[in-house]
């Protein structure tokens, strides 16, 4: 159950808030993970749940080199990024984009409050479009994917990008993630972060929110963790990940 915000004293809403895309907003981990054991197993090699988790978060470049050097996939980092990119966004044309509870709710209900957002990716702008056709016009104000940064996540470009791309300070947003290295990445440009686990646990720390859900979260949950509250519903166990292996 979430914290009952109508306890808390009313608090300005975050001069922006920055959302990651992949486990996030849309629960297309599966996904990538599916295509990943399709071209290990085309090119002979052995893919674990392990060695899907281990990536989970990481910029697509280095995806594809752990794929080559421990997949055995072979190919160029951008060859294995166009084809798992293809097979994702194949996927997600086909099926629609699998939305995590609350995500679009929460999107909506910032919009109409006048809250600037942006989607810090690493996929690549091709997959994000996908993805973006499917909410109203200018639901983004910004968007920034991982084939337009120098240094993806965990390094704090990403998330200080968007930022600079709103014109406002990274220190007065909050970041939705629900990876490890994408919350090392909004914690290092100094964005308050809230982390909903998905695929991968995400430790508890100090000044770092968890939610279990983002069923139920308006913008004043939001509020106080730009505030400086730490809300934690995690709990201390992790959700069981999906089965990388299902299609």
């Amino acid at each position: 159950m979430l914290p009952n915000a109508a306890d808390a004293e009313a608090r300005p809403l975050p001069a922006a808030v920055l959302w990651d895309m992949d486990g996030t907003l849309v629960d297309t981990e599966p996904y990538w993970m599916s295509a990943e054991f399709e071209l290990v197993a085309a090119a002979g090699g052995t893919w674990t749940h392990e060695d899907a988790v281990a990536i989970v978060g990481q910029p697509l470049v280095e995806s594809a080199a752990v794929l080559r050097s421990k997949g055995g996939v072979v190919g160029t980092d951008e060859e294995i990024v166009t084809t798992l990119l293809e097979r994702v966004v194949g996927r997600v044309r086909d099926e629609g984009a699998p939305w995590r509870p609350g995500a679009r709710e929460l999107l909506a209900e910032l919009r109409a409050a006048g809250v600037p957002m942006a989607l810090v990716t690493m996929s690549y702008r091709e997959l994000a479009d996908v993805v973006l056709a499917a909410l109203p016009d200018g639901t983004f104000d910004a968007v920034v994917t991982g084939d337009v940064v120098t240094h993806g996540k965990p390094h704090p470009e990403p998330y200080l990008t968007a930022a600079r791309l709103l014109g406002v300070d990274v220190a007065d947003t909050v970041a939705v993630e629900d990876s490890v290295p994408g919350v090392a990445s909004a914690e290092a440009a100094g964005a308050r972060t809230i982390a909903v686990p998905m695929q991968v646990a995400v430790p508890a720390a100090p000044g770092r929110s968890r939610l279990a859900t983002l069923d139920g979260v308006g913008p004043a949950l939001l509020a106080r963790v730009a505030a400086g509250e730490v809300i934690d519903t995690v709990g201390p166990e992790p959700r069981a990940a999906v089965d990388p292996a299902r299609p």
